[in-house]
């Protein structure tokens, strides 16, 4: 059974919404309370994809996202990075002269610090992005604004007075598409690989697991570990790499990390977004 649906986080205009248009523009969005209220959406068939962020290219990587991925029972079949842009949204007939306050998220509200302070707005404090949109327009009161994404000033019919605000104009949002079933097929000559994983309880087991990557030449592009149910000594990796599991090198690795793990689990197989490219960092001559 399909909904045509896909399920985010948030408030309809949240940035998790406008990374779900972007992606399946053709899907119905789905707005969710919680992260694992996106997930049990899936599982129990209300919506047949689930659009989860993980990590931001200012902030880092969400918190207890990583937690959620290997017990979801998802699969990831595609990553999509959206840029952050942040308009400042009043009520019909505001100016932008008028706006004494701004509210958000407080992450939102930290990247627009040089803005806030040349136009002498305040901070104020919401529960998230487009929530703050949707009160602001509530209130109707001139003086207040919200600092979310131009969809939010759309769907809760505010005026943008100024677009693009943020602090830092590379500011960007990795986002993972996660569905009920994998999908291990090369769609796409640059694939990625992400799994997690469990070091023996031996010496030197991280250095030597991760020497298998070194040695094939798999390109690693992340390596976390937290702790697993609270205890210091259990420890889990997430990892993300550059490869297929069919590729000769990335099968070589994969089978020598095995060696040295307790557990090892494949969370998808997917084609790298085309603007993964655009966040390598530039390096000086």
């Amino acid at each position: 059974m399909t909904t045509n649906r896909i399920a985010f986080q948030g408030e309809p205009g949240a940035y998790s919404h406008e990374a779900c248009r972007k992606a399946r523009p053709d899907m119905e969005a789905l707005p969710c309370r919680t992260f694992e209220d996106v997930v049990e959406a899936v599982r129990a068939h209300e919506a047949d994809l689930a659009m989860l962020p993980v990590e931001n290219s200012t902030y880092g990587r969400v918190a207890d996202i990583h937690h959620l991925l290997p017990e979801s029972g998802l699969h990831i079949i595609e990553e999509a990075f959206v840029r952050v842009h942040i308009s400042l949204l009043a009520v019909p007939g505001a100016t932008l002269s008028q706006v004494r306050d701004a509210m958000s998220h407080t992450v939102l509200l930290g990247q627009c610090r040089g803005f806030l302070r040349r136009h002498d707005i305040r901070a104020m404090t919401g529960a998230d992005t487009a929530g703050s949109a949707k009160e602001v327009a509530a209130r109707g009161n001139p003086s207040l604004a919200a600092l979310a994404a131009p969809l939010a000033g759309e769907i809760y019919g505010l005026e943008r007075l100024a677009d693009e605000i943020e602090d830092r104009q590379n500011n960007t949002t990795r986002f993972l598409i996660m569905s009920r079933t994998p999908d291990f097929s090369r769609r796409a000559p640059r694939m990625l690989t992400s799994f997690v994983f469990r070091v023996r309880n031996i010496p030197a087991a991280l250095y030597k697991a991760m020497g298998g990557f070194a040695t094939n030449g798999v390109n690693m592009t992340k390596l976390e570990s937290y702790m697993v149910d609270g205890v210091f000594t259990a420890t889990q990796f997430y990892a993300d790499i550059e490869g297929h599991p069919e590729d000769a090198n990335v099968r070589r690795a994969l089978d020598e990390l095995s060696y040295f793990t307790s557990s090892l689990d494949i969370l998808g197989v997917y084609p790298a977004d085309p603007l993964r490219e655009s966040q390598r960092p530039v390096l000086a001559d």
